[in-house]
């Protein structure tokens, strides 16, 4: 009888601790988030290539610790994995462009290329305002003002240009070095056309910029020379947590698993910070949410590949998706949230387009460290996977730390210059966000004039 008394009692004791359990908050420990650091970001991953075998280790990391947290497999996939096929241009041999009968090749860096020809009409512009740039097929650029090499090539891109022509300056140093290299290439989806949001960049010595405007032609071209077509495979990790009722919704969260993997000369890019810290994010969120009672809304866990080259993974994943896209009511990403912005106030983390709908303040209101962005020159709305699904009409936005960091595409993102105790604050910073999107009625919307016309 004793004996029965004291197992009674310990299981009562069991019942009891297992609920003040249930109602202690949830708390992402920084063992955790190191651990994932030191596999996403280690030597062995080589950067995490875009479309590489060493990109598709990564998705399979991603989708074994979803499986771990009981996550199931999204409806209509009978695992955790989506691939899709990829078209990877090779450029050989240098560059070469000519305006009028002026050539430069010397010197030129082609730094991105859609890997299509280029020829027709040339303009110089006259102002620093990328909203003056004249209309041309190629255009020539003196003085950049505040906006990034990217900004000038995103509006070009907009008024038709094919190639915009920066002559060399101190940024541009900074930013891509001296040396020529191999250019970044515009790699798309094997089931469709090639598509970019970029014009073609070059950079010009002086003297070879200032010579070929002296020349005032009006048309040139740029010689690739041969370009080859190399197939290969992205792969997206997917997990999915029901939700008790069906008609409520899905949040999408998410973050791309690939960076830059390794350069010509062996440099291993390893990415920490870009995006590696993110995918940790939707794993931790993932992990804590999987340890919850079930949500209101189901949720739809997804770490793409292949955004470093032209957002493939999510582009696949929005043409693509486990569920129909009008079930989904929001799509958080999150990407390089492992170092603290200085001009954010402490612990606070920036949303993209802020002012585009109404889910940044709904979620500030309910007490998430965010704020809009402070680089509205940098278009970063447009600039990370949650533009694939803004495309789409969904509300979708991207929460990051310091956007800007010294760090970015630099061999020095590693897990060495990873704010560790702020990335795990900020992690768990974005539960409880999270948690009010799925356990609430609260549905985003556009603002007028915030959703992004599909292109």
């Amino acid at each position: 009888m004793l004996k029965h008394r004291f197992v009674l009692a310990a299981s009562l004791l069991a019942f009891v601790a297992t609920g003040a359990l249930a109602e202690t908050p949830w708390t992402v420990k920084q063992d955790w988030v190191s651990a994932h650091e030191a596999f996403l970001a280690s030597d062995a991953l080589r950067g995490r290539g875009s479309a590489t075998h060493d990109e598709a280790v990564a998705a399979a990391y991603v989708a074994a610790q979803f499986q771990s947290y009981g996550l199931k497999p999204a409806p209509g996939m009978d695992g955790y994995i989506q691939t899709a096929g990829v078209i990877k241009p090779k450029i050989s041999g240098p560059a070469s462009l000519k305006i009028g009968d002026a050539t430069a090749n010397d010197g030129l860096r082609l730094i991105y290329t859609s890997a299509k020809p280029v020829s027709g009409t040339v303009a110089v512009a006259t102002s620093d305002d990328p909203a003056k740039l004249p209309v041309a097929d190629i255009v020539f650029i003196n003085a950049m003002g505040k906006a990034s090499a990217g900004g000038w090539s995103r509006a070009a891109l907009a008024k038709g240009a094919k190639l915009v022509v920066f002559r060399d300056n101190a940024a541009l140093q900074a930013r891509y070095g001296t040396e020529a290299r191999a250019p970044s290439v515009a790699s798309y989806l094997e089931e469709s056309p090639p598509k970019s949001g970029l014009a073609d960049i070059a950079i010009l010595p002086a003297e070879a910029f200032d010579r070929l405007v002296a020349n005032k032609a009006t048309t040139g071209a740029l010689d690739l020379g041969e370009v080859t077509l190399e197939k290969a495979l992205t792969s997206n990790a997917i997990a999915y947590l029901p939700g008790s009722d069906p008609s409520a919704g899905v949040i999408l969260v998410t973050a791309h698993l690939d960076h830059l993997g390794v350069q010509a000369d062996g440099t291993i890019m390893h990415g920490a910070n870009d995006d590696a810290s993110g995918t940790v994010a939707v794993m931790e969120v993932a992990h804590a949410l999987a340890a919850a009672p079930q949500p209101k809304r189901g949720v739809l866990f997804v770490a793409y590949g292949s955004e470093e080259i032209g957002g493939l993974g999510s582009h696949y994943f929005a043409d693509h998706p486990p569920i129909p896209l009008e079930q989904i009511v929001a799509n958080l990403e999150f990407e390089m949230i492992g170092a603290q912005d200085p001009k954010m106030a402490k612990g606070e983390l920036m949303i993209t387009g802020f002012e585009r709908s109404n889910l940044g303040e709904t979620l500030k209101a309910k007490g998430a460290l965010i704020a809009s962005d402070p680089y509205p020159e940098q278009n970063f709305f447009e600039r990370s996977d949650n533009y694939s699904l803004a495309l789409k009409g969904i509300v979708a936005h991207t929460i990051s730390g310091w956007a800007v960091t010294p760090t970015y595409h630099d061999k020095t993102d590693d897990i060495a210059h990873l704010d560790l105790p702020f990335m795990t604050a900020a992690i768990q910073s974005l539960i409880v966000p999270v948690e009010y999107l799925i356990n609430s009625d609260f549905k985003p919307e556009w603002k007028p004039g915030g959703k992004p016309g599909a292109k």
